[in-house]
């Protein structure tokens, strides 16, 4: 089974790179987003901080960790994930349909 990849690169001049696997899903959801940014509470996965992580330092890509707090039975705070550097898609493999 082939892994879901994007290739993007950071504008204005950066190289192409290829994103794999649950990385390339959390960037794509930041990019969906856009100034608002995403919490794992509005796009649940289980591992956001790893994946914004290797964004980080294997991309070069800079996302902005911003800690919202909550209220409810179990109060505290989440972080809200904002991309800042400027990204284009130049090729999206979506092959999780063809699992």
């Amino acid at each position: 089974m082939s892994r879901y990849t994007v290739l993007a690169r950071i504008l204005p001049d950066g190289q192409p790179m290829t994103i794999i696997g649950r990385d390339a899903w959390c960037l794509e959801r930041l990019l969906a987003a856009g100034a608002r940014g995403c919490t794992p509470i509005e796009q649940p996965a289980p591992r956001w901080s790893h994946y914004v992580w290797k964004l980080r330092t294997r991309h070069g890509i800079v996302v902005e960790t911003i800690d919202e707090g909550h209220g409810g039975q179990f109060a505290g705070t989440h972080a809200r994930y904002v991309l800042r550097s400027n990204i284009e898609i130049l090729r999206d493999d979506d092959q999780r349909s063809a699992a």
